[in-house]
């Protein structure tokens, strides 16, 4: 798409993000929960492209699933990922307490002990739960979050996420259209001082390894293997998931959990590539566990599993006659956050 079609678009885009910092914001909780869990409902009625990848994906993970209890899983997942946006655009505005009161955390007693001596940690994360709830905690909680992030288009919008998440105290370095990234995070690993989190359960670069996610081999960045090998700053998996909050509690009726996993050092002699490969299958092993048991909060609506980077998706039987829904929820279901 190019030229003024293009423009309009972008512009559409601007608004519609613009529209969600502010009016999301000012709407009750629970009326802001339900909106966006009718724009879940509306994307997968589509059964648009990333519907149909999210499903592909759910199916190789959970493969007793009848084809009945997969649609439903797919229904909540969407709503899931539609939750972390809602969250997202209400959270410059919640305050502390708010944070803390709608996040568990679990196995943080190192990493604690670390942050209180000023070191920098490395945490591989995925797209699980809401990455950006659980790096507002860390900042209040143990020390400020530093991230890569992939550029949105239109640029307004990338700027937008990046004041935002700028407003919760998370560094962000663009991985394309500057510096290296990879030196911005020998940088923060070297300066110390702050958590440096990294979304690797997939490949950006065409440079990252194969690892066996649930009896699949799938691809993950390697980068938060290779950081900790070349600085010395210990890793760590974080499990991130959403699971329903008691009365009273959470945000708009979930909490999010947090689960460090214990410090991960290479189980192999070799090669720096040999020993961060190891690492980063750990990493996957950690995940699996979420992914397995939580497979909800898995907001993973593109291409990982090695068997799909060249093979398009395919329309779902189920959704072949299902009404169809607005086109303004398309670029929802696509979005990657």
């Amino acid at each position: 798409m190019t030229g003024l079609p293009r423009r309009a678009t972008d512009a559409v885009s601007v608004v519609g993000f613009k529209l969600g910092w502010s009016v999301v914001r000012a709407l009750p909780e629970r009326a802001a929960y339900a909106l966006f869990d009718r724009v879940a409902d509306v994307a997968v009625r589509r059964d648009g492209k990333g519907i149909r990848r999210l499903r592909s994906n759910y199916s190789r993970v959970r493969p007793e699933l009848s084809e009945a209890e997969l649609d439903t899983l797919v229904r909540q997942g969407m709503r899931s990922y539609m939750r972390y946006y809602c969250e997202a655009f209400r959270l410059p505005s919640l305050s502390r307490a708010q944070v803390d009161g709608a996040v568990v955390v679990r196995g943080d007693a190192e990493v604690r002990e670390l942050c209180a001596r000023g070191e920098a940690v490395i945490a591989f994360v995925g797209h699980l739960g809401n990455f950006d709830l659980a790096a507002a905690w860390s900042a209040g909680n143990l020390m400020p979050v530093t991230t890569v992030a992939e550029r949105l288009k239109p640029e307004e919008v990338f700027q937008e996420f990046v004041a935002f998440r700028r407003s919760i105290d998370m560094d962000i370095i663009p991985l394309t259209g500057g510096d290296d990234p990879f030196h911005g995070l020998l940088d923060a690993a070297r300066g110390g001082g702050r958590m440096i989190a990294l979304a690797a359960d997939r490949d950006l670069t065409n440079g990252g390894v194969e690892v066996d996610l649930l009896g699949h081999r799938a691809r993950m960045a390697k980068g938060p293997a290779v950081l900790s090998l070349m600085t010395g700053a210990p890793l760590y998996a974080a499990r991130i998931w959403y699971e329903p909050a008691p009365a009273g509690e959470g945000l708009g009726g979930h909490r999010t959990v947090i689960e460090f996993s214990e410090r991960l050092v290479p189980r192999v002699q070799g090669t720096t590539a040999v020993r961060a490969a190891d690492l980063i299958q750990q990493c996957a092993d950690h995940l699996a566990v979420t992914i397995r048991e939580h497979t909800s909060s898995w907001h993973m609506l593109q291409r990982v599993f090695v068997d799909d980077l060249a093979a398009p998706v395919k329309p779902s039987a189920s959704a072949a006659s299902a009404p169809a829904a607005p086109a303004a929820s398309e670029p929802v279901a696509g979005a990657t956050p």
